[in-house]
């Protein structure tokens, strides 16, 4: 009771948080046609449609019909992801800012999350299962290829030749990250980029960053890719990755596509609300922190 209280607590500050910046709430629709075609995540079908795995299309839709700050907290869904700190069906904050980029959304998760921790009565420092995290802010800033110098015992280019980036990543970087104060992981490389734009002084890295704290991946953030061929070719790519792993191949996300180049410079990002509630309610599960779980369904 306690955590679900703190948990109703915490998503009425994120709402204050946005509203006082004047971010314009909105919902999409949960069941599109066609999800993002990405290698690594798998969608729920839902009659001939699909639950969506992020509300991103929709949401990047009304930025380029000219909704420049917009949030969304809301469900996502993903098939088979159970663990300790994953669930099937999780809650996520998603928001966009129209004429920014990936780092606005940096100085944004600083001050959203000190804000959350204050209004729920913790200071700039929490406590989790025995560690102690400073949150104020500038907070620590790494680039991917510092990172997997620093910790990983192979480089990014040899992780991705030999298709163990996402191992490499989960099993040797990603546990020192964020465990003294929180972390931005950034600058992927572009064949990590999903829908991120390529930096404009090094075509191999993509505006990408991911928070981490206490080791856990909290937020993705992107500064958009709003080139419409390049976001298709991404799309393919990613759908014959999938083909080849004998994976669902999802239909082309056509109108996201067709409204792409009437989306101006934005940058977009999504933070997972049941990870969040861990870290500031102290727990180790993300079962602690929800009403049910599927296996009590």
């Amino acid at each position: 009771m306690d955590a679900l209280r703190l948990r109703a607590q915490m998503i009425q500050a994120i709402r204050r948080f946005f509203q006082d910046q004047d971010f314009l709430e909105i919902e999409t629709p949960l069941r599109i046609p066609a999800p993002a075609p990405e290698s690594h995540i798998d969608a729920v079908v839902a009659g001939a449609w699909f639950l969506h795995t992020s509300p991103e299309l929709c949401m990047k839709r009304l930025l380029a019909a000219g909704y420049s700050r917009i949030f969304q907290i809301c469900k996502c869904f993903r098939a088979g992801e159970r663990g300790d700190r994953h669930l099937p069906e999780f809650t996520m904050i998603e928001w966009y800012r129209g004429g920014a980029d990936y780092r606005t959304l940096m100085d944004d998760c600083e001050a959203l999350i000190n804000t959350v921790a204050r209004e729920i009565g913790l200071d700039d420092v929490v406590s989790w299962q025995g560690r102690r995290i400073g949150l104020k802010a500038p907070w620590e800033r790494i680039s991917v290829r510092d990172a997997f110098a620093r910790y990983a015992t192979i480089s990014v280019a040899e992780a991705l030749r030999t298709d163990r980036f996402d191992e490499i990543l989960a099993c040797e970087v990603e546990p020192h990250l964020g465990m003294e104060i929180p972390v931005f992981l950034y600058d992927y490389p572009v064949e990590q980029g999903a829908l991120a734009r390529v930096k404009e002084a090094d075509p191999g890295i993509a505006e990408r960053f991911e928070l981490y704290i206490a080791g856990m991946e909290l937020a993705n953030a992107f500064s958009e890719l709003i080139d419409a061929g390049e976001q298709r070719r991404r799309f393919e790519e990613a759908s014959r990755d999938r083909r080849r792993k004998g994976s669902p191949v999802y239909p082309m996300p056509e109108r996201f596509l067709q409204a792409l180049p009437r989306m101006s410079p934005s940058a977009g990002i999504a933070l997972g609300v049941d990870r969040l509630v861990m870290l500031l309610a102290d727990k180790s599960r993300i079962d602690d922190v929800v009403a049910f779980t599927p296996e009590s369904l």
